[in-house]
């Protein structure tokens, strides 16, 4: 198996030629916060999630995918093809009022697609710099931006609460978007989807990254915000914060149909590669005043347990070979940007530049993947880093001194599945009048297959501050074992890869906050500050 993978990895892969028509157009839906049991195509009955199922079963399930602990560091990968430790962007999140962003120097996604010819849109979170307009959206390969900047809003009156104040943050490109106050953000980033869809001009390929707010806590004082009506659905799930969260996630599985049937009625899904994917593991049990789950992976949010980590993800696209599957190859986000350029029949230039790789022919043809190893992440202020290769995982160190290092529900695995809801989704019946429906019996098929069962595995007990631990992620993926003892040399061999990357780090780029950047001296508004010699208002 080693052996294949390293010869994969050696090959040099050709340069496509299309012609423009003939680019597929792609659609990237990143869900924010989502849990890997948050979707129903992991086994979960509890939420239904119909229109992100029907996509998953008619395409790939991807179930050894990776993504970062937290927003800002996925974000960069997923844009740069590059792990945060090569960009600064390894160690927390972006602030509104932190004067830095992802480095110029750095060429991303949209700008590739634009030189293939792409029409690049963004539609929500961007959460990548703003502290100067070079560093936002339309400035970096996109042509239109419906959304916010920073990491999180009040999905009602689109408001952040942040260090060191609070502001509004909801822009019509560069504009403030004052007349969006009252409409709820995940309708209001699906409108604007589906006009962007039925407005464009299907001579030329689209790119539509839309990045959504949930499910995403919002401020402290009302984290989970959700239409009453969407809420009263849910009333069978007792904990009152996982009712008000699934009626957050219905909203997206609902903006999810409306995107897939847009591009079903202007004739583009037959031509189009949709990517749904979390930005990093769910915040559990409360976490950042949260309700998503994992179950039974360990860990949340910004842990680099695999509950952290693994990411709820799936590709649908006519182009992939052999579809309606459970895709193993082992895949990281940073492999989106060559994956893409490959399936938009663009030249991959130098892979060298990046830490991501191409899986395209891996996933279409369902043969090996090149990528044999993840970084998951390593950084030195928290000290704490993972690293899988093959099928073992170190883990050394943590976060919150692991207050959140175990596991957590719900599981869901109770409640009843409904088939036929997916079926019927706007999203099943869009597939279906394309003739790309998935039967019932293959649906419980992959469903059983993608659902993680860890009921076997003997506990040995993992303290990464005081030691690394080690796990066979392949038979353990919910970290119950750790054989950090009983095979030492892997144990060796793996933290010398740790110090090798390390070695290749450059510092993390976090600065202090300034008080320039606070919203009540630009009329409570989030900004582009740094471009102002002086702020809007004299604040005593």
């Amino acid at each position: 198996m080693l052996a294949l993978k390293t010869i994969l990895i050696g090959l040099v892969w050709p340069a496509f030629v299309f012609s423009s028509e003939t680019r597929p157009n792609i659609v990237l839906i990143i869900a924010d916060d989502l849990g890997f049991n948050d979707v129903g195509f992991h086994g979960s009955g509890e939420i239904p999630t119909p229109n992100i199922d029907a996509l998953a079963y008619s395409g790939l399930i991807l179930d050894n995918y990776y993504v970062t602990p937290i927003c800002t560091p996925s974000r960069s990968a997923l844009m740069t093809g590059k792990y945060p430790i090569h960009t600064g962007m390894q160690h927390a999140v972006l602030y509104g009022a932190e004067p830095r962003g992802l480095p110029l120097t750095e060429k991303i996604l949209p700008q590739y697609l634009e030189e293939l010819g792409y029409v690049n849109h963004i539609v929500g979170k961007w959460h990548l710099g703003s502290w100067k307009k070079e560093y936002t959206p339309l400035y970096r390969g996109f042509i239109s931006h419906l959304g916010y900047w920073t990491g999180h809003q009040d999905y009602f009156d689109h408001t952040a609460v942040e260090n060191p104040g609070w502001g509004l943050d909801m822009r019509r490109n560069m504009s403030i978007a004052y007349d969006l106050h009252g409409q709820y953000s995940t309708d209001l980033f699906t409108e604007e989807s589906v006009r962007l869809i039925n407005e464009h001009n299907t001579e030329k390929p689209l790119f539509l990254y839309l990045a959504h707010a949930a499910v995403h806590s919002g401020n402290p004082y009302e984290p989970l915000r959700a239409p009453d009506d969407e809420v009263d659905k849910f009333e069978y799930i007792q904990e009152s914060q996982r009712q008000r969260f699934a009626a957050m996630l219905s909203k997206l599985d609902q903006s999810v149909g409306a995107v897939v049937k847009a591009l079903k009625n202007r004739n583009m899904l037959e031509n189009s590669i949709v990517i749904f994917t979390s930005d990093n593991g769910g915040p559990a049990a409360g976490f950042n005043l949260n309700a998503a789950s994992n179950y039974p992976l360990k860990g949340v949010k910004n842990t680099l347990w695999e509950g952290g980590i693994k990411g709820a993800g799936l590709v649908w696209s006519p182009l992939i070979k052999k579809p309606a599957r459970v895709a193993t190859q082992l895949m990281q986000i940073a492999d989106w940007l060559p994956t893409l350029l490959e399936a938009a029949g663009g030249n991959r230039g130098n892979e060298s530049d990046w830490d991501g790789q191409s899986i395209w022919t891996a996933l279409s043809e369902d043969i090996e993947s090149p990528r044999t190893e993840v970084l998951h992440n390593i950084d030195d202020i928290y000290g704490n880093a993972a690293l899988t290769v093959n099928n073992w995982k170190i883990i050394q160190g943590t976060t919150y001194n692991g207050q959140w290092d175990n596991w957590y529900g719900p599981s869901g695995r109770d409640a009843q599945y409904n088939i036929s809801l997916v079926q019927n989704s706007p999203t099943g019946k869009a597939l279906q009048e394309i003739n790309a429906s998935t039967s019932a019996e293959v649906i419980k098929s992959l469903r059983n297959a993608a659902t993680i069962d860890c009921k076997n595995v003997s506990q040995i007990e993992c303290n990464p501050v005081d030691a690394p631990c080690l796990f066979n992620i392949a038979s353990d993926p919910c970290e119950y074992a750790n054989l950090a003892t009983d095979y030492p040399l892997i144990l060796q061999q793996l933290q010398k890869k740790l110090q090798q990357y390390n070695a290749t780090a450059i510092p993390p780029r976090n600065l202090p906050l300034d008080e320039r950047g606070n919203p009540k001296y630009w009329n409570y508004v989030f900004t582009n500050f740094g471009d102002y010699e002086t702020p809007l208002v004299v604040v005593n």
